[in-house]
């Protein structure tokens, strides 16, 4: 049986995005990085060698990136938006009242919504946990992690698109 909880939903368009961001973090930025490494280090001192330890810190960063992309890509399943049924699940901009508080969000993967502005909350966050598999109307609450209890209305669930 396949473990689905640790499974990312991505459309093909973002699959597309995050592939060619790992493919230029792992070319042309590698080769990039390793040449302000190597001139930083011909400057001399290393100990005090500002450029070199700011291209080592970016190069760190860079190589953080690009296991948390090729992590993310292994686990994406690519597929069409889930259906326009009403039901919240990952793939779905959710409209509800959280904690009085009416909000708009994606329940999935912030990879997916890069660049549109939305709040992003996964399905595993206790307040996607809480309104997974619930439809339009439905009422809901969850424990917040300072253990306060959050009431949650669903107004609305509909499949995200660009």
């Amino acid at each position: 049986m396949t473990d689905t909880s640790s499974v990312t939903w991505l459309t093909q368009e973002a699959h597309d995005r995050l592939t060619a961001e790992l493919t230029e973090l792992t070319t042309v930025g590698r080769s990039e990085i390793a040449a302000k490494i190597e001139s930083a280090r011909s400057e001399g001192d290393l100990k005090e060698n500002g450029g070199y330890h700011a291209a080592r810190e970016e190069q760190g960063k860079q190589e953080a990136r690009i296991r948390q992309l090729e992590d993310l890509l292994r686990r994406a399943v690519v597929g069409e938006a889930p259906p326009d049924d009403g039901v919240v699940e990952p793939g779905m901009v959710v409209t509800a009242t959280v904690a009085g508080d009416k909000m708009t969000f994606l329940v999935g993967s912030r990879e997916v919504a890069e660049g549109t502005g939305l709040d992003v909350y996964s399905e595993k966050s206790p307040l996607g946990s809480a309104i997974i598999g619930r439809s339009a109307g439905e009422e809901t609450s969850y424990e917040a992690p300072n253990g306060a209890t959050i009431k949650v209305t669903i107004h609305e669930a509909k499949p995200f698109q660009l």
